[in-house]
């Protein structure tokens, strides 16, 4: 195989794998919900509460005001530590000092 066709073969492949992670993401995007509580720190998806402004700002591991996007119908059965549960609402636990 000649150096161009090379080329357009890994062009082909990866426009390929572009295309088939977008229509998934997509689908996905309307059977999530905001899960409080449940992301590590620096792990949250957006708007970790006062002192944070958006994904990846939260400081405390399951911090309260932070949520992470899950599959709609998991978030308040997932097991977290120490008995700990996600939310569908901001939670007052778990803030930074």
């Amino acid at each position: 195989m000649d150096r161009r066709s090379l080329n357009i073969a890994l062009a082909g492949s990866l426009a390929a794998a572009l295309a088939g992670t977008a229509i998934p993401a997509q689908a996905a995007d309307s059977k999530t919900v905001k899960c409080y509580g449940v992301a590590l720190a620096g792990q949250n998806d957006c708007a970790a509460g006062p002192g944070t402004t958006c994904a990846g700002t939260s400081s405390v591991d399951y911090q309260g005001n932070s949520w992470k996007a899950v599959p709609a119908g998991t978030c308040e059965t997932m097991e977290l530590p120490d008995g700990r549960m996600g939310s569908l609402a901001p939670l007052e636990r778990d803030l930074p000092s």
